[in-house]
């Protein structure tokens, strides 16, 4: 009787590799995909603030000295190490993050609009305030999300993330937790899935800035050798 093992171990590699690329395609676009391989032309941060911000990853998010001096062995296999570095889950979360924010605000506006005669005078202010602070975060965060996961940038995803756990979250709870502003259902809702979507953001994008850190660290050491 023949051993079709062989067949079907090459059939099922087939199958996820197909299927990992149909899951892909979804939210990595072509363009994505061709910007990753030609360098993905965006415009950059500023060298002092990508200085200050790498330097914040390597020095204060992940304690280089703790690292373990890498084998002969490892080195060899790093310098041709050309996997990719992007997480798939931080971007599946932006991509709906960027769909649902322009729910979120349109929501926010109108309940804003509509109990704004019932507030205090100083939650009147500070509910517009916080409005457009957090449109204007919310569209820095998700330009420096994409172009730091999708370009493997330690500076722009650092900058991601320190937007998102500094800022953004705070402002969210703020308006989900504080009764005196007249919290509305439909704000609630719509506050509780951005809070997710932020959470959700700052632990995929802290895991994928480690790997980053921890990629270019190890090239940068190899870089020495050679």
């Amino acid at each position: 009787m023949r051993d079709l093992s062989g067949t079907r171990d090459f059939f099922g590699r087939q199958g996820n590799e197909s299927s990992a690329r149909c899951l892909c395609s979804l939210f990595f676009s072509p363009g994505d995909v061709c910007a990753r391989q030609r360098g993905f032309h965006t415009m950059d941060l500023p060298e002092t603030i990508r200085k200050r911000l790498e330097d914040f990853s390597r020095n204060v998010l992940f304690d280089q000295s703790r690292t373990q001096p890498l084998s002969k062995e490892h080195d060899t296999f790093l310098a041709h190490d050309k996997r990719v570095l992007s997480s798939l889950h931080l971007q599946m979360s932006l991509f709906f993050n960027m769909w649902f924010f322009p729910l979120w605000w349109i929501s926010e506006t109108v309940m804003l609009h509509l109990k704004y005669p019932a507030l205090p005078e100083y939650y009147k202010f500070i509910l517009v305030t916080v409005l457009i602070l957090m449109t204007l975060i919310e569209a820095i965060r998700l330009y420096l999300g994409y172009a730091g996961n999708l370009q493997e940038k330690v500076a722009e995803l650092a900058g991601f993330w320190l937007l998102s756990i500094l800022l953004q979250f705070p402002l969210i709870l703020f308006q989900l937790f504080n009764e005196a502003i007249l919290i509305q259902p439909l704000e609630r809702g719509v506050h509780i899935v951005l809070a997710i979507f932020i959470l959700t953001q700052a632990l995929s994008g802290f895991v994928a800035l480690r790997d980053m850190v921890k990629h270019t660290e190890s090239q940068f050491h190899l870089r020495q050798f050679d």
